[in-house]
């Protein structure tokens, strides 16, 4: 390790800063110094090898278990600046006032080296305010990203808080060493940074000086068949969100739609706050304001339940350009250029302030790396072009599943509630006259379903509002009402006869005019996408289609039969022929749920009953033998399907192995990753190969495919031994026994999964948690800390196959192998 990154950066004849050189390489020091630099942040730093590896802890520590705390590592720091408090002079690196917040000793958990080595650290800090075991955990590198980006996380330990508690950061704000605060004051301040950036404007090719406009009509993206390519393109993730113009006027702030309504206190204080310190008098940027999921992707259904419900704490204002800055009219100069000024005023921006980074790579390959993850789709621009209010061709859409506005002209009473919707039946307009295009029946949770029964019921209509005469069967239990209102309807494309297929509800936009709404041409399958297998034939009926399973997502049995209708040819190897554990709840996930082994009265007719020849009682157990049969258990309330490792023509041999990687409490998923490439190293060296699969939950499913010849005691045993294997090597790491008492911050390899009349959950199996989310099989390559175990759900899953250039488990059956291991056979000897 070497300081000459520190030296280099410092002058220390007019920095207070310690000169310092490299210390002996057995201390365990640790410091935690507050420094109110640009922006105020936590300076974490622990003694190694002689010198002290420093991270920025952009938030500070948190003591609530889980919580992830941005920490950027730094250049390594002497070990006198340990003690070093004091103000470092404006215009020099770092320049700010820095005091000692905590300091004592540390200890690390297991081999230092190695846990620094792999990315993650585990240790116990014994300070004067901090105590306990915490996590360093190095995320994935980012392409691009000059920044190696770590998180600080608090173990679950008799230190830690619960969220509601007080925080540290205020409760303890002074210094350990001299009781001093901060000032508050920061060399950098608001009012010199504003000067700069109209000089910079002022600079760019097709800017001009100008008075500032009112509102400037949004520049709008029109939607093609693929992305473009060249040099000339950059493209941006498509956002789910608002497309809000922002207005900047002397303190004074404006927040307009698309088409020029005020929506400013729709948004709340915390956005209208972060827009204040935009560094400039003046300006309108031109953004989406989006809430994110639990796995980072904008989701425009959070959005909108947020809004109903007053949340305002999770609007993130994403803005991607730069149309007025202090006096200049930038809408006549180059994109690129607009974007670069932009990303430099908003590196001084609060983080719900966030600018909208692109890609220069070929569009297509930014697309299906997308939809792959299973987004929206991109919006690609030209670099060169000026800013032209309107629809044209410099602003091209892409997207990786059918996706539009729909004009709400009725709805169909709900079946469960009468004061709820049950789908609502949709339209769009064609030289001026309503054309109908079908019905929606999933996309609503219990809630969305009761208030738009509530908008729709007032406005009611005796007669149809569309311009052709509907059948017998578009008529069917229709409640038809005045088309007033826009509906955003994600789907899988169009019949044959103009309806939508698979539809799926995911908000209203009030910031569109139903009259605007048109059909949008989009293919079937985009170019950069191999279509899906052709649904097999379904004749099963649903009662109470419109039960809602998911009531956080909107998902209804009918959405639950259509995502499965959608995803049987890949699924179908896995569950068909196999003796099947169900996971059911009829009434959705909030209420009671159980598993079900054997058959239960009413169960459909469509499953088939078979007898485990080792059951002396002759219990009925359930298998299917087509997508009827899984309809069926749809029917019957049936969540998740968990089959066995063995098929019916031998019960005694499996023909798969599993091996669950379920991670404990304050256990990084960097680790979870690392230990799912470790298992599949492991199963190499046994000559079986590993396919890779979410569990849908908190972990990773690794899956081997094997020759049914070995019995069940022996492919356990195999399996028992790897995993307390891995447990034996890296004990700091992994653990192969359940008790729960060993688990925090460790990895359960469970093998137990691999006995006779044990299941896991299936490959695209839904499962009983929030979000409505899948077990999803992966590429290898697929594997990294943008997938999360959640990642995958009813919703997104279609985009994610139609992008596949094929199935990531396409071989599986060609890679069997047989499971040479008879250690249980010598024991029973």
């Amino acid at each position: 390790m070497s300081l000459e990154t520190y030296h280099q950066k410092r002058d220390f004849n007019a920095s207070p800063e310690p000169r310092g050189s490299k210390g002996k390489a057995s201390g365990n020091s640790f410091v935690i110094q507050k420094h109110a630099a640009r922006r105020l942040h936590y300076d974490f730093r622990l003694e190694m090898d002689g010198v002290l590896k420093s991270w920025a802890v952009t938030k500070g520590p948190s003591l609530v278990p889980g919580e992830k705390r941005l920490a950027v590592h730094v250049e390594d720091h002497p070990l006198d600046y340990g003690d070093f408090e004091g103000t470092i002079p404006e215009g020099h690196y770092g320049a700010g006032e820095v005091i000692v917040w905590d300091r004592g000793i540390w200890t690390p958990v297991g081999d230092l080296k190695k846990a620094y080595r792999k990315g993650h650290m585990e240790f116990e800090l014994q300070g004067e305010k901090l105590k306990g075991r915490w996590h360093l955990v190095r995320m994935a590198d980012r392409r691009d990203e000059k920044r190696e980006n770590w998180l600080l996380i608090k173990a679950d330990d008799e230190f830690a808080r619960a969220a509601d508690d007080a925080d540290i950061l205020e409760e303890r704000p002074e210094s350990v060493k001299s009781g001093a605060t901060l000032k508050g004051r920061t060399p950098r301040k608001a009012a010199s940074s504003k000067k700069a950036p109209p000089a910079q404007a002022a600079k760019i090719k097709g800017a001009k000086q100008a008075d500032m406009p009112d509102f400037v009509k949004p520049q709008l993206a029109t939607l093609v068949k693929s992305a473009p390519t060249g040099s000339r393109w950059l493209h941006e993730v498509k956002l789910d969100g608002y497309r809000l113009q922002a207005r900047l006027d002397n303190g004074s702030i404006t927040l307009l739609t698309r088409t020029g309504l005020d929506w400013t206190e729709r948004f709340g204080k915390p956005i209208q706050s972060a827009l204040q310190s935009f560094p400039a008098h003046t300006a309108i940027l031109d953004g989406e304001i989006a809430v994110a999921n639990a796995n980072g992707a904008t989701d425009f259904s959070l959005l909108q339940k947020d809004l109903s419900d007053g949340r305002r704490d999770r609007f993130i204002f994403h803005v991607f350009d730069l149309l007025y800055l202090d006096g200049q009219d930038l809408t006549g100069a180059p994109l690129l250029e607009r974007k670069k000024l932009l990303e430099a005023l908003c590196a001084e921006c609060p983080a719900v302030i966030r600018y909208s980074e692109h890609f220069t790579d070929e569009g297509g390959l930014v697309l299906k790396h997308a939809c792959r993850l299973s987004l929206e789709g991109i919006i690609s621009k030209v670099a060169t072009a000026p800013y032209r209010s309107g629809r044209g061709k410099d602003w091209v859409k892409s997207k990786c599943s059918a996706r539009q506005e729909f004009v709400i002209a009725g709805f169909v009473p709900s079946s469960v509630s009468k004061s709820a919707i049950g789908s609502l039946i949709m339209g769009y307009y064609r030289n001026g006259e309503l054309i109908y295009a079908g019905r929606v029946g999933t996309g609503y949770s219990a809630e969305t379903a009761r208030a738009l029964f509530k908008r729709l019921d007032p406005i009611r209509l005796e007669r149809s509002p569309f311009k052709q005469k509907l059948t017998a069967e578009e008529r069917r239990d229709a409640v038809f009402a005045e088309p007033l209102h826009v509906a955003e309807v994600e789907f899988r494309g169009w019949t044959a006869d103009a309806h939508l297929r698979h539809a799926s509800f995911r908000g209203l936009r009030e910031d569109k005019a139903p009259e605007e709404v048109i059909r949008e041409t989009q293919p079937e399958a985009a170019s950069h996408a191999a279509p899906l297998p052709v649904e097999a034939r379904r004749t099963v009926k649903l009662t109470h289609p419109d039960r809602i399973y998911w009531p956080d997502a909107g998902v209804t049995k009918a959405g639950l039969a259509d995502y499965y209708a959608q995803v049987w040819p890949f699924m179908a190897p896995f569950v068909v022929n196999r003796p099947l554990s169900l996971l059911r709840g009829p009434d959705g996930i909030t209420k009671p749920l159980f598993f079900q082994k054997h058959a239960w009265r009413g169960m459909t007719k469509d499953a088939r009953l078979v007898v485990d020849p080792a059951d002396k009682n002759s219990v009925q157990s359930i298998t299917i033998r087509d997508l009827n049969g899984l309809l069926g258990l749809v029917q019957g309330g049936t969540l998740e399907v968990h089959p066995w490792g063995s098929n019916l023509s031998d019960w005694e041999k499996p023909d798969m192995i599993i091996m669950d990687l379920d991670p404990g409490e304050g256990t990084s998923w960097k680790a979870v990753i690392a230990g799912a490439e470790e298992v599949r190293e492991r199963l190499a060296a046994m000559g079986l190969t590993g396919f890779l699969k979410t569990s849908g939950g908190k972990g990773l499913h690794v899956v081997a495919p094997v020759k049914p010849k070995a019995e069940w005691p022996d492919v356990k045993a195999a399996m028992k031994a790897l995993a307390d294997a891995m447990a034996a090597d890296t004990p700091d790491l992994y653990v192969s026994t359940v008790t729960k008492s060993k688990r925090p911050g460790k990895i359960l390899i469970d093998y137990l999964r691999n006995g006779r009349g044990a299941t896991a959950v299936a490959p695209y199996s839904t499962r009983a948690r929030a979000g409505a989310p899948v077990s999803m099989p992966l590429e290898w390559s697929e594997l990294n800390e943008a997938i999360g175990p959640a990642q995958f759900t009813v919703g997104n899953t279609p985009a994610r196959l139609a992008a596949l250039d094929k199935d990531p488990w396409a071989d599986f059956r060609k890679a069997e192998a047989v499971i040479e291991y008879q250690a249980s056979k010598k024991k029973r000897r």
